[in-house]
């Protein structure tokens, strides 16, 4: 899916969700950059989820503006649901269907069918090997079902991509795999933005990294902040604090 140039994969502004007599999101605001990868980090109870779930269209919010490839997901949500691809922390997939099954059925349920020669090149380029496209998903590691659903965010070209702690569970080649996978898809365009509690994985892959506390962004480190990497001992610090001021 082409985006106008100045239009962003990802904006919101000054963005509050209330759930009962708190606000989970508080002013919150944030934009992503085409080919942008952004590292949510944050405490329980800080927002991440909130973020995700809003920019999906599935919370209303009290104010702000949420802006997904130039489209506000509370006026028309199911046509941000077809610019953004989610992977949760734990993949969905039909266990008694293949990789190939997969991705043909839920591109056909998008209503945007792909030639078997794309959905192989799909597959080769998030580095799915070839023994595993016509295998059962019932076999697959999370990194299998990660790549799956990665290959199918690229065949419905996906401007932004939405991950929810996608290290966690993977063994340490498993996650330099995935986050390799992350800067391949950042040099094609995609925006991704990653809840995630993986501080090195975050430093090594992100080029912003958000601290979100009480509901918006209490910290902002860039890749040119510290070269070459972010400073660890303040994400660290950061995401301590973050931790200990977490609601029970």
């Amino acid at each position: 899916m082409v985006m106008q140039p100045d239009i962003l994969p990802l904006t919101i502004h000054d963005l509050v969700i209330t759930r009962g007599d708190r606000r989970v999101l508080d002013g919150l605001s944030l934009s992503l950059a085409p080919g942008e990868i952004y590292a949510l980090l944050g405490g329980n109870g800080a927002g991440k989820s909130t973020t995700l779930f809003a920019i999906l269209g599935f919370l209303a919010r009290s104010s702000g503006t949420l802006s997904v490839a130039g489209t506000d997901p509370a006026e028309a949500p199911d046509a941000v649901r077809a610019r953004v691809a989610y992977l949760p922390e734990n993949v969905a997939l039909y266990d008694h269907l293949s990789a190939r099954e997969n991705v043909d059925y839920f591109l056909k349920v998008a209503g945007t069918p792909r030639p078997r020669v794309d959905v192989e090149a799909a597959f080769e380029s998030v580095g799915l090997a070839a023994s595993a496209w016509d295998a059962r998903a019932a076999s697959f590691s999370k990194g299998m079902r990660q790549k799956t659903a990665i290959a199918l965010a690229l065949l419905r070209q996906a401007p932004l991509l939405l991950l929810d702690e996608p290290t966690s569970g993977l063994d340490p080649a498993a996650a330099a795999d995935f986050h390799a996978l992350l800067a391949s898809l950042s040099a094609r365009g995609v925006a991704v933005l990653m809840v995630t509690h993986d501080l090195l994985g975050a430093a090594d892959t992100a080029n912003r990294i958000g601290l979100i506390q009480a509901g918006r962004i209490a910290r902002e480190w860039t890749a040119s902040d510290t070269a070459p990497r972010f400073d660890l001992n303040a994400l660290h610090d950061g995401f301590a604090g973050a931790r200990a001021w977490a609601p029970a």
